[in-house]
């Protein structure tokens, strides 16, 4: 079942009344109807007018239809999806004055845990409509936006070989799934560029730029990574087999900063990775065509976003 358009503008919809929220719905979400209702019930609750839903496309994951609400006037854009949705919504807001919500429906969700968001539709509907704003950080691979985490080599192999069904029924397992097949991969020599520095060069399985620093299933490989610090975190991998992911997923699980040869973490704002030959590579869980570089850049302050009303300064991993 996929989400039914509405028809309109957005402010011929909700009858000119401010504010007016356009809820951009990834097609795949299993019961829009469940969050149509709940749409309207946390907004009339919290005195917004019934929000839009606009859902995405084969054609469009979002960026469009958010691109057409904030023109049609909407004072918020909810993304109710996983990240793909929420990176396509963020790509069409951003340096706007309106604000992006979050309504987690996808399979990682990393940039809604990250947030703070509840997993729990009613709890997410709330914080979009009656929660905070904060500025975070975004940034751009090879000039693809993203808000949580890029990288080249085997975390790219692991999400093409991800399949989208999988996702849909297990949530981020899958991924974990998926990876007991790509963890002996051969490792690739890379050259490491930060902030125009001398180059690192390692031979690593490995290399992933983050805004957030959250694996899926919310496990922190880059534990001090802040969203609105303005900074990149980078994290090689170069584990020595079974053994040495072992002991990479033993540090990772207890948010240890402990760094070693098969486990490597750096910060910069522009990060330039070199491979040896060409490695698939990903955004937020899309695939960028394979190559052997990978440019990364941060944008602060970039992005408005809804969280909720917490007295805490900083956004973590």
């Amino acid at each position: 079942m996929t989400a039914k358009p509405d028809d309109g503008r957005v402010r011929e919809i909700s009858g000119g009344a401010r504010p007016a929220a356009a809820v951009v719905v990834n097609a795949r979400i299993s019961d829009p109807d469940r969050l149509r209702e709940a749409c309207e019930r946390v907004a009339a609750a919290c005195g917004w007018a019934p929000p839009v839903l606009l859902p995405t496309t084969a054609d469009d994951a979002g960026a469009g239809v958010a691109l057409r609400a904030v023109a049609d006037g909407a004072d918020l854009v909810i993304a109710a999806g996983g990240d793909g949705t929420v990176r396509a919504c963020a790509e069409a807001v951003a340096g706007t004055d309106v604000p992006l919500a979050i309504v987690p429906c996808g399979c990682a969700n990393l940039t809604a845990v990250a947030l703070g968001i509840p997993a729990r539709l009613g709890a997410a509907l709330r914080v979009a409509l009656h929660g905070q704003d904060r500025c975070i950080d975004l940034a751009t691979a090879d000039g693809a936006l993203f808000t949580a985490m890029a990288g080249i080599g085997l975390d790219a192999a692991i999400v093409a070989a991800t399949r989208s069904a999988a996702k849909r029924l297990a949530g981020w397992p899958a991924y974990a799934a998926a990876a007991t097949g790509q963890l002996l991969r051969p490792p690739s020599r890379f050259t490491i560029r930060l902030d125009g520095g001398e180059p690192l060069i390692r031979l690593a399985r490995s290399v992933a730029v983050g805004n957030s620093g959250l694996l899926p299933g919310g496990f922190p490989i880059m534990p001090d990574a802040l969203l609105d610090d303005g900074m990149l975190d980078v994290v090689i991998l170069a584990p020595a087999g079974l053994l040495g992911w072992a002991s990479i997923g033993l540090r990772v699980v207890a948010r240890s900063r402990r760094d070693d040869v098969q486990l490597e973490r750096h910060r910069a704002r522009r990060v330039v990775i070199t491979a040896d030959g060409d490695l698939p590579r990903q955004a937020d869980g899309e695939m960028l065509a394979a190559g052997r570089s990978l440019t990364v850049e941060v944008r602060p302050h970039a992005l408005r976003v809804r969280v909720g009303r917490a007295p805490e300064s900083s956004l973590g991993t």
